[in-house]
């Protein structure tokens, strides 16, 4: 077995799990696990077929506070204790001597991820996709309902300006990673600045909630919620507006390179997964438009990002296909002009 894959340094990791694992059987094995645009994340596996999830940032250099691990870890070290199903954590290490960059590991939690079509046909009954719908908004209302103090969160971030805060950063994040000239990302970025309504409420937001940022058990349930990278205290209606964004109604046309599941016939339409947020959570969502473009225009710049990593080479050897997000992000930014045109 080679000693060395992108991203992972095996003799010094191996060491790092012997001492946080008892009974681990080495040598260990690493399979990159593919779907992720953002941070790389490893399956790992021992001789006896035990199996743990190690996330690290992607290789090279990284922008101010992405990628960021420790709030990653803090994140979900917390939540352990509440309604929000979450992996548990194994270990954090910040020393980048040891692969290279910060990164943790969590225990392998059992089930699909419904990233595609192809998961999608493990549920194939129109019962089952209705049940996953569910439990993803559920969910997602059971995190808007974590009390961020009580849950050790209070500090994670300012409880006010949540829309002003991130238009700044990901505008600054859109100048910092650009490849090109865009001028609509500014244009869309002027009217939501204008357009920004009151914060009615703050909350957990997750930052990237999408039905693949789900592992579900083998029956539907939800079993545990990942890729807490982005989560922050803020307005709620933001994460219900992103979700929106990658829910794709059968019979829609799907953005380029996301190919979701939910086009599959069965699945809940958005309209009804937004009426099943606002019961289950009592919020009212008449803004939701608003945080729709916004989840469109920030969607846009993450993959602007991850078109300036593939170019990079940012994600090790053997990935390819980083030049189709040229064109998914022009038509993200245009989406996102269409929602904050029915802004009032």
């Amino acid at each position: 077995m080679s000693q060395e894959t992108d991203g992972i340094s095996h003799d010094a990791l191996e060491e790092w799990f012997r001492a946080r694992v008892p009974g681990i059987e080495p040598p260990l094995d690493y399979e990159k696990i593919h779907g992720g645009l953002s941070n790389l994340t490893f399956l790992v596996t021992d001789q006896a077929g035990s199996r743990w999830v190690l996330r690290r940032p992607p290789l090279g250099a990284r922008l101010g506070s992405a990628h960021d691990m420790g709030r990653e870890v803090k994140v979900v070290t917390a939540l352990a204790g509440t309604p929000v199903p979450v992996p548990p954590v194994v270990g954090y290490c910040e020393d980048e001597e040891v692969t290279g960059a910060p990164f943790y590991a969590m225990e392998f939690v059992e089930g699909p991820v419904v990233r595609s079509p192809v998961e999608a046909a493990l549920f194939p009954s129109p019962e089952q996709r209705e049940k996953l719908g569910a439990g993803l908004i559920e969910t997602l209302a059971a995190i808007h309902a974590v009390d961020p103090d009580a849950a050790g969160l209070g500090d994670l971030g300012p409880r006010e300006g949540y829309v002003a805060r991130q238009l700044k950063r990901w505008s600054g994040q859109w100048e910092k990673s650009k490849t090109r000239e865009l001028p609509l990302i500014e244009e869309v970025h002027g009217r939501l600045v204008e357009l920004a309504p009151p914060q009615t409420a703050t909350t957990l937001v997750h930052g990237d909630y999408r039905l693949d940022n789900v592992i579900y058990s083998p029956t539907g349930e939800v079993a545990a919620v990942v890729d807490w990278e982005l989560c922050t205290l803020g307005d709620p209606l933001a994460d219900l507006g992103l979700l929106m964004v990658y829910w794709v109604d059968p019979g829609s046309d799907s953005v380029p390179v996301l190919k979701p599941a939910t086009t599959e016939p069965g699945f809940p339409l958005k309209r009804d997964l937004a009426a099943r947020y606002a019961e289950v959570s009592g919020r009212d969502i008449s803004q939701l438009d608003y945080f729709v473009a916004l989840g469109y225009w920030k969607l846009a710049i993450i993959l602007e990002g991850v078109l300036a990593r593939f170019r990079a080479g940012q994600y090790g050897s053997g990935e390819s296909g980083g030049d189709e997000f040229e064109s998914t992000v022009r038509v993200l930014a245009e989406s996102a002009a269409d929602a904050i045109g029915r802004v009032s």
